[in-house]
C-alpha cells in the first residue's frame, strides 16, 4: 500500500489560460510561479504548489497529486503497484517544486502523481484575492463510487471518513475529514475543488473578492452537515466550481476514531457513519445546486 500523507496539487486543462490565469491569480490570490505558452503553475502565497493549468479544448480535473513521506523509494512503491497489475511511470521535473515522482491512472481515469519530496516557494507577501491557506480537497462525479473508493483505500491507504446513503463518499490521508470525494454520476469529470481558508472572516472576504469581480456565489455561505465546514461556493469561467472553507472537523488521534467534538456536532462523540441519504446538506445557509437529495 502507498501511505499518502497530503494533497499536493490538482491540475486542470482549460480552453483559455490566460484568463484562467488571470482567476487564479487575481481572484484566488495565488501566486503564479511558473509559466510557458500552454502551461501555468501557482502556488499559495505560503509557497506550497497548489495549481498546475494546461491548454485544451475543453476545462476539467485532469491529474492529482499526493505526497508521501519524505525519502521514500518511489522505485520500491513502483514494484508494489506492478503486483497488484497497476502500471505506472516516473517523471522527471513535474514541476519547479517536485524533482521525481511515480504516477499512475486510477480507476475514473484520472492521472495520480505521488512524490515523496519537495520545495516550497519563497513566501509572496502582496495582498490581494481571497488567499487561501491551501488547497484542501478535490471532489469528482464517478460511475462506480464503490470501486474508486476502493482503490484509494487499498492502494492510496486512504480513510472513509463517511458515506451519505450510498452514493457519496468521504475520505482522509491526514487528520481532515476529507480530502477526496466521490459521488455516483452517470458523467465523470470534476464536481468541485476546495481550499482552505484563515477563519470565517476570510469567507467574508472572498465573498467580497468574488463580488468585485462580478462573480455570484452558487451556494451558501452555510455549514455543512457532513465535515461541519463553512462554505461558499462559486463557478469560474471555465464552469468549474470552487469551494472557499473554513472549521473542517479534525481527526486529531485515530485511535480515538472521532472527530473533535465542537457545540454544532449533533452527537458526541461523532465517529465516522453512514449518514440516511435525506440528511440535509447543511445545518443552515441558502442556495443549492447538484441533484442528490441531501447533497449536491
Amino acid at each position: 500500500m502507498i501511505q499518502v500523507k497530503r494533497l499536493g496539487h490538482a491540475t486542470f486543462s482549460t480552453p483559455d489560460l490566460d484568463r484562467q490565469t488571470d482567476y487564479w491569480t487575481q481572484v484566488m490570490g495565488l501566486s503564479l510561479v511558473d509559466r510557458s505558452p500552454k502551461r501555468a503553475i501557482l502556488a499559495s502565497k505560503l509557497g506550497q504548489e497548489s495549481v498546475v493549468l494546461e491548454t485544451a479544448d475543453h476545462a476539467d480535473l485532469q491529474r492529482i497529486s499526493f505526497q508521501v513521506a519524505p525519502g521514500t523509494d518511489l522505485k520500491a512503491l513502483a514494484q508494489k503497484l506492478q503486483k497488484e497489475g497497476v502500471a505506472s511511470d516516473r517523471q522527471s521535473d513535474p514541476t519547479p517544486g517536485i524533482a521525481d515522482c511515480l504516477t499512475f491512472t486510477d480507476p475514473k481515469g484520472t492521472t495520480v502523481e505521488i512524490f515523496s519530496d519537495c520545495q516550497f516557494h519563497k513566501r509572496d507577501a502582496s495582498e490581494g484575492g481571497v488567499n487561501p491557506l491551501k488547497i484542501g480537497h478535490v471532489a469528482s462525479r464517478v460511475n462506480d463510487v464503490q470501486k474508486v473508493a476502493k482503490f484509494y483505500q487499498e492502494f492510496l491507504g486512504f480513510r472513509v471518513s463517511d458515506w451519505l446513503g450510498d452514493h457519496f463518499v468521504f475520505m482522509r490521508c491526514g487528520i481532515e475529514h476529507h480530502t477526496v470525494n466521490f459521488v455516483q454520476y452517470e458523467t465523470q469529470r470534476l464536481h468541485h475543488v476546495a481550499f482552505e481558508v484563515k477563519d470565517w472572516a476570510a469567507i467574508h472576504h472572498a465573498c467580497e473578492v468574488l463580488t468585485r469581480n462580478e462573480i455570484q456565489l452558487v451556494w451558501g455561505p452555510l455549514r455543512h452537515i457532513v465535515g461541519h465546514n463553512v462554505a461558499a461556493y462559486h463557478r469560474n469561467s471555465d464552469d468549474l466550481r470552487i469551494e472557499c472553507y473554513c472549521e473542517m472537523d479534525i481527526m486529531a488521534d485515530e485511535e480515538l476514531g472521532y472527530w473533535q467534538p465542537r457545540p454544532w456536532h449533533e452527537e458526541m462523540p461523532l465517529r465516522p457513519k453512514k449518514w440516511p441519504k435525506e440528511t440535509w446538506r447543511s445545518a443552515w445557509g441558502f442556495g443549492s445546486f447538484g441533484t442528490f437529495p441531501g447533497y449536491p
